[in-house]
C-alpha cells in the first residue's frame, strides 16, 4: 500500500477498493492516514455512545446513527473520515447522495473516541474537517481523562467532566446522557 499512497493523490475510489488488512485506513487530502483499529476501552465507549444514540434517534425517528460508517467530506483531492459513531438526520437522508459506499457530505453529529495514541493536532484535523463539510457538531471523548468536548460550528468549544450531561442540542433534540455513563464498564 505504501507504493500506492506515494505515487499519486488517492480518491474515494482508490480507498474503496484497498485491499483488507489489520488497519483502518482514512483519506485526507487524497493521501492514506493509518488508523490501527481501536483497543478495547475505545470499542467499548464506542459501542455504548452509539447504542444510547441509536435507541434515541429510532425511538423518535430522527433519522439514522451508524457506527464507522466512512464520510466523503472533501473532493479533488478527496478527504474521507470514518467517525466512531454519527448521527444523519431524516432531512439529510432524504437528499443523500453516496459515492460508492461512503456517503457524500458530513454527518449532522460525528463522535470520535480518542486512543492512547491520538494527538491533539490529529483530533483537531478531524474535527475541523467534520466542521467544514457542513457537520453541525462533533463530540470528542477522551476516555484518559473522562471528558467529552463539544465542537459546533457556530459556537465555542465545551468541555463536559463526569458530574455533567451531555446534551443533543437542536442537531439530536432531547437527548440527553449523564457523561458517566459513557464511561461505565459495566
Amino acid at each position: 500500500m505504501a507504493d500506492l499512497a506515494h505515487s499519486r493523490l488517492l480518491t474515494v475510489e482508490d480507498l474503496a477498493c484497498l485491499p483488507p488488512d489489520e488497519d483502518r485506513w482514512e483519506l485526507v487530502g487524497g493521501e492514506l492516514v493509518r488508523e490501527p483499529p481501536p483497543g478495547g476501552e475505545h470499542g467499548g465507549i464506542s459501542v455504548a455512545i452509539a447504542a444510547r444514540m441509536f435507541d434515541f434517534v429510532r425511538e423518535h425517528r430522527l433519522g439514522r446513527v451508524f457506527g464507522e460508517a466512512g464520510y466523503l467530506l472533501a473532493s479533488d483531492p478527496d478527504t474521507v473520515r470514518g467517525p466512531d459513531a454519527s448521527f444523519v438526520s431524516s432531512e439529510r437522508l432524504s437528499t443523500a447522495v453516496w459515492r460508492g459506499p461512503y456517503l457524500a457530505g458530513s454527518p449532522d453529529l460525528a463522535v470520535e473516541v480518542m486512543s492512547a495514541g491520538n494527538t491533539q493536532q490529529e483530533i483537531a484535523q478531524k474535527v475541523g474537517d467534520y466542521l467544514a463539510a457542513g457537520a453541525r457538531a462533533v463530540w470528542v471523548i477522551d476516555p484518559r481523562r473522562e471528558t467529552v468536548t463539544i465542537h459546533c460550528y457556530d459556537r465555542v468549544s465545551v468541555t463536559l467532566g463526569l458530574g455533567e450531561t451531555l446534551d443533543g442540542g437542536d442537531y439530536l433534540p432531547g437527548f440527553r446522557l449523564p457523561v458517566s455513563e459513557i464511561f461505565e464498564t459495566e
